[in-house]
């Protein structure tokens, strides 16, 4: 059919599937989101912050499960995206940018800069709209990518095309996103030489094995080897007995214990960061098999002793159909175990000052008392590690930590994209005082003006925890790490939204019954000690 540029990517978009656009409007794309609006019946969810659009298609994504897909203008708009964009990058985020461009014809444009050149920085893949002829088809390249690649697209999309006739027609391109097998290989039957010699293997699985559960706890079981995850994979194997939890300076201490005991670590769709593997500590004199569909993730901060490209799944299930072959006998390892204390963190009893909730206790009480059903979200800071180990989910797709870039303020605004692709669960929000001041509050309304069902909780310790840590480790005054934020729960209660701030045990409790009784988002603030937080993990 023949129509305007502007109203064919509207319609590319409901070709490929699309029902929600996060995006804010501007010269180069105000008419395209409109036509998809009233015309094509699409959902937009509008930003205050060019930046949060990509967040929110982020948070979209990973619990969605489909392409996440934002859209802004030009120049400053897309400059505003930069920390998100490596962000999403870094988490691997399949997702569209449809981002306008000035004229082409107009070089001295005021916000015109080279926006190649500048999305090549982030890590994110480029797609231009060449001409109105191509517009179909330069989406539909845009969408191919953003599944084959995991990572965002940017397509740059002039002003000056968008009232342009063109021929729109569906231009899909189908994407073969099935990851590879496992072919067998001498490097294959290495690694299955290293399990069937290991006396006490252990099965650690990250974010890229979240599909594999069932084939990971059968060969584990086979090789009666605990099961654990990187912060990535968090609680895939949280019902099973031999479960201990997260693998590496967040392990909880009996599970460190049977870490550094393992004499083989088959590691299924892990980086094997430092924070992973306790900076190689936890690697050490031990035989390690390097699962991963993704070449690049092979390598990169450890050098395993097997490394496979494959599917997580298929060569769990490769293995476990030798290891039956060779009618090996178990190692073992798990029966001497004891399930009670391998993923228990001990509670401080310390009592905290006037005026504050020991942070810890406050930790376990909500755990106790948040929905299970749960999405988690965590933005970065000093808060987050004891986030991570006390907070539980119902597996890796029901959790988003925004640490690929370890920026401050971008938990509020993927927790709305995570909500909106998931209206049926309550999603549970972490963020610092630190976080929630640059990144949540330019959102907060939003989060409001939704209604999510979304209890954020805001630990304020009214510093940045990271510079408090260096400073008083040095002996030196903290102050300069220090902050006279506004009255946080005022804040959010003049937003709209449920609001109860916790200073003592009793408030504690009134959180508690808020949490049960909700109606809308929830806001709860934790007053902490700066001096009395929790010592780093890392």
């Amino acid at each position: 059919m023949q129509t305007q540029v502007h109203k064919s990517i509207a319609h590319s978009l409901q070709d490929h599937g699309v029902e929600t656009l996060f995006g804010l409007m501007g010269d180069a794309n105000l008419f395209m989101v409109d036509h998809y609006v009233k015309e094509l019946g699409g959902t937009f969810i509008p930003a205050a912050h060019e930046a949060s659009t990509i967040l929110m298609a982020l948070g979209y994504a990973h619990v969605g499960g489909r392409v996440g897909v934002a859209t802004v203008t030009h120049g400053p708009a897309l400059t505003n995206c930069v920390t998100a964009l490596v962000e999403a990058v870094r988490g691997h985020s399949s997702m569209v940018l449809l981002a306008g461009d000035t004229p082409a014809g107009y070089p001295r444009h005021t916000q015109n800069i080279d926006q190649r050149e500048l999305i090549k920085t982030t890590g994110a893949g480029f797609e231009q709209l060449r001409a109105p002829s191509t517009a179909a088809e330069d989406v539909a390249r845009a969408f191919y990518r953003a599944q084959v690649e995991k990572r965002p697209i940017v397509l740059n999309m002039p002003v000056d095309f968008m009232w342009e006739m063109t021929e729109h027609a569906d231009r899909k391109l189908p994407a073969h996103t099935q990851p590879k097998g496992a072919a067998e290989s001498d490097i294959f039957n290495e690694a299955v030489g290293m399990l069937l010699s290991a006396r006490r293997p252990l099965v650690l699985a990250g974010g890229g094995a979240a599909d594999a559960q069932d084939a990971l706890i059968e060969l584990a079981d086979r090789l009666q080897a605990p099961l654990a995850t990187s912060l990535k994979g968090k609680d895939l194997f949280r019902e099973h007995p031999y479960n201990i939890g997260l693998f590496g300076t967040l392990s909880s201490p009996a599970a460190y214990d049977v870490m550094a005991k393992a004499d083989c670590i088959l590691c299924f769709g892990a980086s094997l960061t430092d924070y992973t593997t306790d900076h190689g500590k936890l690697m050490k004199d031990k035989r390690v098999i390097q699962v991963d569909v993704r070449p690049e993730a092979i390598g990169g901060g450890l050098h395993p002793d097997a490394a496979i490209i494959a599917d997580a799944g298929e060569a769990a299930k490769r293995m476990l159909h030798w290891i039956n072959e060779a009618e090996a006998a178990p190692s073992g390892f798990t029966q001497e175990l004891d399930p009670e204390t391998l993923t228990h963190y001990p509670t401080s009893n310390r009592t905290a000052k006037d005026g504050c909730i020991d942070f810890e206790q406050a930790l376990e009480r909500l755990e106790a008392a948040l929905p299970k059903d749960r999405v988690l979200v965590t933005d970065v800071g000093r808060f987050m590690l004891e986030v991570w180990c006390r907070i539980s989910v119902p597996g890796p797709g029901n959790f988003v930590p925004t640490t690929n870039f370890t920026s401050i303020g971008l938990g509020l605004q993927a927790a709305i994209g995570a909500g909106v692709a998931a209206p049926e669960k309550p999603v549970v929000l972490f963020s610092g005082d630190g976080g929630f001041m640059m990144g949540g509050l330019t959102e907060f309304h939003t989060l409001v003006n939704l209604g999510m069902d979304c209890i954020v909780i805001v630990a304020n310790d009214s510093s940045y925890g990271a510079e408090h840590i260096q400073f008083s480790n040095r002996q030196m005054d903290p102050s300069m790490s220090m902050f006279n934020w506004p009255n946080l729960t005022s804040l959010a209660t003049a937003f709209g939204a449920q609001s109860v701030k916790v200073d003592s045990a009793a408030s504690l409790e009134t959180a508690v019954e808020a949490v049960h009784n909700r109606a809308g988002p929830l806001f709860i603030e934790l007053s902490l000690d700066p001096a009395g937080m929790p010592p780093p993990r890392i």
